[in-house]
């Protein structure tokens, strides 16, 4: 399986405490196993799904797209609740 990721993911990333990067690790590990774990999204966002985490307490979505014919992964963002759709559109 190919794993991507965005520029956006990759500095997002960047930012993280160590024990912060091994819960997103671990969330990854959980989407690549099962590629269909997140829920698909629907009219602007209909080619992503969300993943749903706890990360420090906090819930976390994590986006990401599949493409089944390519078995490509595409980590897109992730964050919390708040603003999180507004800026995916952007």
């Amino acid at each position: 399986m190919n794993i991507l990721q965005t520029r956006t993911f990759k500095n997002s990333v960047k930012r993280l405490h160590n024990n912060q990067k091994k819960v997103l690790d671990n969330a990854i590990k959980e989407i690549i196993n099962n590629p269909l774990i997140g829920e698909q999204k629907k009219g602007d966002l209909a080619n992503l799904r969300v993943y749903k985490f706890h990360m420090v307490g906090q819930l976390t979505l994590l986006a990401y797209s599949f493409n089944d014919n390519t078995v490509t992964l595409t980590l897109i963002s992730f964050g919390s609740h708040e603003n999180f759709y507004r800026d995916l559109k952007h």
